[in-house]
């Protein structure tokens, strides 16, 4: 014969002991569901401001050429390399010799072929009359008499078939949208006849 706790009581919690939670205390779930949220809201800001930047920007024109069109891990893209990110010494226009690194804000205005050039290199963003656009990008090189800059626009991913026709290193003429905040993305590439 077993001697067994009535029913009432072999339920009941113990005096004393508090029922266990589940999860993280009120605190940390807290700061976890603010930390997921503005990760979520990043990911939707650079997003948005994509859009914004084509939606919003102003379009110019600029020509290049495309230099190693194929990756094997990311597979075909365009490395473009632009009529503006080699400018002679005599463009700059800062008190300071540039240096690497720096930022750099290339004035361009149009030409009567409707592709932009640069005007003047500046330390500073100008200000700009008329249909003048400025696009910004950094001094990757300097030398004695020129600078070599970089505008974050150097790799556009394309299609195979586009690849294919690529291939045969043509120059191309590359339309940009600038937002007015100053950030640059590549709208549309074409090739130029020879």
């Amino acid at each position: 014969m077993s001697l067994s706790a009535p029913d009432s009581v072999a339920t009941a919690p113990l005096a004393g002991a508090t029922p266990a939670t589940p999860g993280l205390p009120a605190r940390h779930r807290r700061w976890l569901i603010w930390l997921v949220a503005a990760q979520v809201l990043f990911v939707l800001g650079v997003a948005v401001a994509g859009y914004a930047t084509a939606a919003l920007g102003r379009t110019i024109t600029l020509q290049t050429e495309p230099v190693d069109p194929r990756d094997l891990l990311y597979g075909d893209y365009l490395r473009l390399r632009y009529q503006i990110s080699e400018l002679p010494g005599s463009l700059w226009r800062g008190s300071a010799t540039p240096r690497r690194k720096q930022a750099a804000y290339v004035l361009l205005e149009p030409r009567s072929s409707g592709d932009f050039e640069a005007t003047g290199v500046y330390a500073e963003p100008p200000i700009t009359t008329g249909q003048q656009a400025v696009l910004r990008g950094s001094v990757q090189d300097v030398w004695r008499r020129g600078l070599r800059l970089r505008y974050g626009l150097e790799r556009y991913y394309v299609s195979d078939a586009m690849s294919r026709h690529l291939r045969q290193r043509r120059r191309l003429r590359v339309t940009i949208s600038i937002a007015p905040w100053g950030q640059a993305r590549i709208t549309q590439v074409d090739t130029l006849r020879q």
